[in-house]
């Protein structure tokens, strides 16, 4: 019988290699986003821990989670949260996971705001809530409304901006596009993610994306303008 223990360096090097063999791109933060959650502690705390047996329990859940990713289903989802422009988002299979790539959206807009006057902003779509939120903690004087068609990822959407405290200038409607706003709204500026993939397309996606995330959220019809 093996004499071994399972400290974290063994657990976060033999994760890292099995992650690798099944596909992913970041084996490593993989390892450490889940052994973190897995021990209920921060990533950088596993960096002063390296000697630390886990528990039977810690075990336990690492071996589910790290079962469950090689099967291709989203670190974010198994942890419930993503980080989005340093903020820390919670998310559920109800909403897409948040991308870097559309923080680039969010910076633009604040580029372009003058944040030392009011100002209002629309959410097409908001799904976690990740831009309006993100845009109503950098801009504190301005009021946000957030719509999405989902009532489920208006939910996530609403508890992330309580989580951030920015609830009561903050509002998210349930809806298709423009339909729940009060006629006559008006706003300064109007930011969107939509859905843009072809129908065609979808069986083409990554498996981590077409099998767990919502298609509502990713198919825009056949042309990807639905």
């Amino acid at each position: 019988m093996s004499t071994e223990t399972w400290t974290v360096q063994r657990i976060l090097d033999s994760t890292t290699d099995y992650l690798r063999t099944h596909g992913s791109e970041s084996p490593r933060l993989e390892a450490e986003i889940l052994l973190a959650h897995s021990r209920g502690c921060r990533r950088i705390e596993l960096y002063t821990r390296y000697a630390e047996e886990l528990t039977d329990t810690e075990r336990t859940t690492m071996r589910e989670l790290v079962r469950r990713r090689a099967k291709a289903e989203p670190v974010a989802y198994l942890v419930g949260h993503r980080e989005f422009y340093a903020l820390d988002f919670q998310v559920t299979t109800d909403v897409l996971v948040p991308r870097p790539e559309t923080e680039t959206l969010v910076l633009g807009l604040l580029d372009r705001a003058d944040r030392k006057q009011p100002g209002r902003v629309l959410d097409l779509g908001t799904g976690s809530g990740c831009i309006a939120v993100t845009v109503a903690v950098n801009w504190p004087l301005a009021a946000v409304t957030a719509v999405d068609l989902s009532p489920a990822a208006a939910e996530v959407a609403r508890r992330n901006a309580k989580q951030h405290k920015v609830e009561d200038r903050l509002e998210v409607l349930v809806g298709d596009l423009y339909e729940p706003l009060p006629a006559q709204s008006r706003f300064d500026f109007i930011a969107s993610n939509p859905p843009y993939i072809r129908t065609d397309e979808m069986a083409g996606l990554p498996a981590d994306v077409a099998g767990y995330e919502p298609h509502l959220a990713l198919e825009g019809g056949t042309d990807g303008m639905d």
